[in-house]
């Protein structure tokens, strides 16, 4: 599946995408760059707890996790 970047840095995420992962409207992502250059898009769960569970291994988490909660 693709999607378009607008000219205001929007896209749109594949229905199929959206219904599979539960994802809806306000529905927050984090966007992260991995060593090889690839990105990753991830969910972010509500919950500040269930948010940082199993991040840890991506390095930056803590920082990532403290910043937006007080951002």
């Amino acid at each position: 599946m693709r999607s378009t970047i607008t000219a205001r840095g929007q896209t749109v995420i594949p229905a199929p995408i959206r219904e599979r992962f539960s994802l809806g409207p306000s529905q927050r992502l984090e966007w992260i760059v991995e060593a090889d250059g690839s990105i990753r898009v991830v969910p972010v769960d509500p919950s500040p707890v269930k948010a940082f569970r199993g991040q840890g291994r991506c390095g930056g988490s803590a920082d990532r996790l403290v910043a937006e909660r007080q951002g």
